[in-house]
Parts: C-alpha cells; sequence; structure tokens
C-alpha cells in the first residue's frame, strides 16, 4: 500500500470520526432544545444558544481535528525519521549496515531497497579501490628497491663528477618520498580492510613522550626552533609502542616542518579526566580557516608550502588519525594563521581490569 493511500484512508477514519462526534453533540443539544424550546423563546438568548454549539460541539472538533493531523503527521514521519538516522551512521566502513525496511510495500520501503542495493554497489567499488591500491603498491615497491639499489651503487663510484653525484644524491631523495608515499598507502589501504592488528599492551605514554621529545630536539637544531616539554604527568593507555611512535612522530615532523626559522614548538602532556591529552603547538604559517576541515584527507596538502621545498606527501596527518581512532582516542587541530597550530591528542586510560 503506498503512502497516499495510506494517508488518504487514516484522514478518513479521522474525519469520519469528527464528523460522527459533530453528529452526536449537535443531536444532543437540539433534543435538549427540543425540551426547553419555550423556556429559550422566552429568555430570547438565541445568541447564547449559538455560542452553545459552537462551544460544545465547535472546540472539540477543533481539538479533535488539530490532534488527528498531529498523530497522523508523525505517524506518517516516523519511517522517515528511522530512515533518517539508519542513514546517518553509513559511511565507508559500515557500507554492510543494510538499511531497515518495512516490508509493506510502500513507496519509502521501495526508497530503502534502492538505498540497499546503492550501498552494495558502493561496497563493492570501495573494495575494487582498496585491492587496486593495494596490489599497485605492492608492484610499486619491487622496481623502487630495484632502483634504489642500483643508484647506491652508483653512487659509490669514486669516478664521479660532483655534478653527478649531486644528481645521483637528488633522484635518490625523490626515491625515497615515493618509498614513503608507496609504505603509506599500503599501510591505510590494509588499514581499511581491517588486516592491520595491532599489538596493543598496557603502555607509559608519557616515556614515548619524553622520547618524542629528544627526537624533535634533533630535527627542529638545524632551523634554530626551540622545542620544549612544560608538562609530562605520569599516564598509562593501552596501546600499540610502534604505532603510537609513529603517531607521534608525524606530528613533531609537521610540527618542524612547517615552522619558521627560530620559531618555538611547545608540547605537554596531561590527565584529563578519563583520558591522556598530549598537546603539540608550532609557530609557523599555520593553517587557513578554510583548509583546516580537510587537513585530515589523504594527499590534501593545502599548506603555502605546498610544491615547495617542504618534503612531504599528504599522508601524515590521515595516518595519524587512523592510529588514534584504533586506540579508541581522538586528533583535533586548531589554528590561527601567522600565529599558532595546535594539535591535541586524547587517549583512553587503561582501565583497572587492563582492558
Amino acid at each position: 500500500m503506498t503512502i497516499r493511500r495510506r494517508l488518504t484512508i487514516w484522514y478518513a477514519v479521522v474525519l469520519a470520526a469528527s464528523l460522527l462526534l459533530i453528529s452526536w453533540a449537535t443531536y444532543q443539544e437540539f433534543a435538549e432544545q427540543s425540551e426547553r424550546g419555550r423556556e429559550r423563546e422566552a429568555e430570547g438568548s438565541a445568541l447564547g444558544e449559538a455560542a452553545e454549539i459552537i462551544f460544545r460541539v465547535g472546540l472539540p472538533a477543533v481539538i479533535l481535528g488539530i490532534g488527528g493531523g498531529w498523530w497522523l503527521t508523525r505517524r506518517a514521519l516516523k519511517p522517515i525519521a528511522e530512515l533518517t538516522r539508519a542513514a546517518k551512521g553509513i559511511d565507508e566502513r559500515t557500507l554492510d549496515r543494510a538499511l531497515p525496511r518495512s516490508g509493506n510495500g510502500d513507496e519509502l520501503d521501495e526508497l530503502a531497497g534502492v538505498l540497499n542495493a546503492m550501498q552494495a554497489r558502493l561496497k563493492e567499488g570501495f573494495s575494487q579501490i582498496r585491492e587496486f591500491t593495494l596490489h599497485a603498491s605492492h608492484e610499486l615497491k619491487t622496481p623502487l628497491t630495484v632502483m634504489h639499489g642500483e643508484l647506491e651503487t652508483s653512487l659509490r663510484d669514486n669516478d664521479l663528477l660532483p655534478a653527478e653525484r649531486d644528481r645521483i644524491i637528488s633522484q635518490l631523495d625523490e626515491l625515497h618520498r615515493l618509498s614513503k608515499i608507496v609504505d603509506g598507502l599500503t599501510l591505510l589501504t590494509r588499514a581499511d580492510s581491517g588486516e592491520v592488528k595491532l599489538k596493543m599492551a598496557p603502555l607509559r605514554l608519557d616515556e614515548l613522550v619524553r622520547d618524542l621529545h629528544g627526537d624533535t630536539v634533533i630535527l627542529a637544531e638545524p632551523a634554530g626552533i626551540k622545542v620544549e616539554l612544560s608538562v609530562c604527568e605520569e599516564a598509562t593507555v593501552m596501546g600499540d609502542a610502534h604505532r603510537l611512535r609513529q603517531l607521534l612522530l608525524n606530528l613533531a615532523d609537521n610540527a618542524v616542518k612547517y615552522n619558521q626559522a627560530g620559531g618555538s614548538i611547545s608540547m605537554s602532556l596531561r590527565r584529563a579526566g578519563d583520558a591522556a591529552q598530549f598537546d603539540l603547538a608550532n609557530t609557523g604559517p599555520g593553517i587557513g580557516p578554510d583548509i583546516l576541515p580537510r587537513v585530515f584527507d589523504r594527499f590534501f596538502r593545502g599548506d603555502p608550502a605546498h610544491g615547495s621545498s617542504v618534503e612531504g606527501c599528504g599522508l601524515g596527518l590521515s595516518i595519524a588519525q587512523w592510529i588514534a581512532a584504533a586506540h579508541g582516542g581522538t586528533i583535533h587541530i586548531e589554528s590561527t594563521p601567522s600565529r599558532l597550530t595546535t594539535v591535541t591528542l586524547r587517549l583512553p586510560f587503561r582501565r583497572p581490569d587492563g582492558s
């Protein structure tokens, strides 16, 4: 049964009930009038009788009409609201979650079926893209390794001219960059497929942060950037040490690369409720509000250094976001252009039961 037909039937029932109520009330009123007709005539209260009829008959009819319309609207829109709530929970990771169907064959049921079929096609498309990316990344590793080995062999030639040596070193740098892109793509593709298994164990996050501070000091030294660890409270989380170290290094590397000569980097680790909060702030050009929502997109680089000498491929923050989410945490960035950019990482504490 279609929605239009169902609404028509429902509203016809409401109107019929309203008509019956009005008829019954009118009949009762006129019955009373016939018994008290002479008294009414004597009083000359025709206007009062009309007001009484309106009050006793019209008011209930209006209330019933409003209540019935509200009930019909709510009942008619309920399947739409349920379908909307279910559709909001669908993303690239939940495409196998089918939208609920009523099974009554109306337009909404048919729409849910069409959307489920579309989800199935999207899921197949995403699977094909992931499979292609994974295979392509795997196939690229071998020629890149071969080229890297050949260039390193050539670099050991003592007869090389300075210009030739510089050219080979430049080629090695580009090969290294390509290898990082391939490794990042492979990691993200496997993560999308659920193939990356984390080695979760109790982990002292404060120790990782102190190690990160030392590494960042070394990275920032050539540019004269001051690195400060203001607060580092003890915090134990459940995590994969390798992946969390990778996350922190990605953040620190960005803070150094997108900074200014003689700038500064500030780190802190605090206990914030039921989570450990790591903040990393750096001076530099910052991120404009128009591109800030896209900084976690893969291959997106909207910074002023795009295409310049600053090394990067636009996958670091995507990997950092995945690692944070895989640990049940969140990562957030705030930036004031030409002043300060702050990255906030929150990771839940290890619970007493060890989970």
